[in-house]
């Protein structure tokens, strides 16, 4: 399962607003701070905003904040609004299935299985259960290696 550019920069404007509640920020202050392109950010920022996730105020003195409490965003919903599918391979997709096994294959059913876990547990998280709490220490980022065994 990988996301989507835009699944990942929906998520940490959502976590660097979450994080900077006290003050309205700019699309410019995220784009440099994650090192995204500011016009990739607009479209970000937007769908976010016509979702109900982000209130953008216009003007000189305008940014963006939250619209909802960080306890009321739910970070599944906002995978599910921010990705465009969740065709795991082709036969996922039953207008362009072509694959000779999709009648009698059980790889469908365990691919299924996997997302619909995957989901469940990005639905059991909001924003807030993401963002630091004061005073305590960040997580050390967890490294993935794959397997040398051979099957």
């Amino acid at each position: 399962m990988r996301l989507t550019a835009f699944t990942d920069y929906s998520l940490r404007t959502l976590v660097h607003l979450g994080m900077n509640r006290g003050h309205l920020v700019t699309i410019q202050e995220i784009a440099e701070t994650h090192a995204i392109s500011k016009n990739h950010l607009m479209k970000v920022v937007h769908q976010l905003g016509v979702a109900g996730y982000v209130d953008t105020i216009r003007g000189r003195n305008g940014g963006l904040r939250l619209q909802l409490e960080p306890s009321e965003i739910n970070i599944g919903a906002v995978v599910r609004l921010t990705e465009t599918d969740f065709y795991m391979a082709e036969c996922f997709d039953s207008h362009n299935n072509s694959c000779p096994l999709a009648a009698n294959c059980r790889l469908k059913h365990a691919l299924a299985t996997a997302t619909f876990a995957y989901l469940a547990v990005l639905d059991a998280q909001t924003l807030e259960m993401l963002l630091p709490v004061a005073g305590k220490q960040t997580l050390t980022p967890i490294k993935f290696h794959r397997s040398t065994s051979a099957a």
